[in-house]
């Protein structure tokens, strides 16, 4: 006899925790409020958090007027990692993702919902008129941004925020990925092009600081950069192919030089073109290693994530 399968859920909302307990409460609040079609759960993951964020999530598995799953990682993976973790547990049509510190408006999330149902968009990506981060970050996403027009397939000027919709479609095909250095906004762009944004509020910060830093976002980047593009090593070649021809072009002027009975150029432009030609090299070695150790990291099998509990509904 078959198993017998969840009733379907219209809409999943997937927020990644981190240092959260002082919002996340108010957030599952206001999203018990919503009412889309064909309802809604809501996915809690501990990423690692190390404030007394597993505690607040418990008492609200516990208490929740919506179903409502929580979900552990035994340590911090990164947001992405701990998106794809709630993505695997969703069960709805749609699927949106929000952070948990109150800077995306919960109150936005049916429109959000409708506008992808209504339109059949795979995703719909969420942008703003104004974006309530420090100044840094805001150039931070800026920059990923236009490393992501640089290097993926998708619309030209398209932002990417992590306040998005996915139909089932796209979370089936993102969640086969078990790689350990996911990037879900270049996952999408692999499975489909039926994409669009919608311009939403974004609020300022109700607790505490952003809990990305300027490492984290490189580390971003790069999983932006190697991840789904050779287009790093593609410039190492362009910029090897340079300094060769550099390298060449100096010494025939040395060589003029000396048929011309002038003295070549000393030691202070020898040494500029030797530091330069090394720093290039050592720039494209440091671009392929990276490309050689996540190969060598995906292949000795390092966990995308690892869950050490699941408290499921009880509803």
């Amino acid at each position: 006899m078959d198993p017998i399968l969840p009733a379907p859920i219209g809409l999943s909302i997937v927020v990644p925790v981190y240092n959260g307990a002082a919002t996340v409460g108010l957030l599952v609040e206001a999203l018990s409020k919503l009412q889309p079609e064909g309802g809604l759960e809501i996915i809690l993951v501990n990423d690692g958090s190390p404030d007394n964020s597993a505690e607040v999530c418990r008492d609200l598995a516990a208490y929740a007027t919506v179903p409502l799953t929580y979900i552990e990682h035994a340590r911090n993976f990164g947001e992405h990692s701990a998106v794809m973790s709630g993505l695997r547990h969703a069960r709805g049509a749609y699927v949106i993702t929000m952070d948990d510190d109150l800077q995306n408006p919960p109150e936005e999330v049916v429109r959000i919902y409708d506008h992808a149902r209504q339109g059949d968009f795979d995703v719909v990506y969420t942008r703003y008129a104004v974006k309530e981060h420090e100044g840094w970050r805001n150039l931070g996403s800026r920059f990923a941004n236009w490393v992501a027009d640089q290097l993926m397939d998708k619309p030209r000027g398209l932002y990417l925020s992590s306040f998005r919709c996915m139909s089932a479609l796209a979370v089936r095909e993102v969640v086969k990925y078990a790689g350990p250095y996911p990037y879900v906004d270049g996952l999408l762009m692999q499975v489909t092009q039926r994409l669009d944004s919608i311009e939403v509020k974004h609020f300022a910060r109700v607790e505490g600081r952003s809990n990305y830093t300027m490492r984290r976002l490189v580390r971003l980047w790069m999983n932006l950069a190697t991840n789904f593009s050779v287009l790093p090593l593609r410039l190492a070649i362009i910029a090897g192919v340079g300094m060769g021809a550099l390298g060449l072009f100096i010494a025939l002027i040395v060589v003029i030089e000396a048929l011309m009975g002038s003295t070549p150029s000393g030691y202070a432009s020898l040494m500029v073109v030797t530091l330069l030609i090394a720093g290039m090299q050592f720039m494209v070695l440091g671009v392929m290693g990276e490309y050689v150790g996540r190969a060598f990291m995906s292949a000795n099998g390092k966990p995308q994530g690892v869950i050490r509990d699941i408290v499921r509904p009880i509803r």
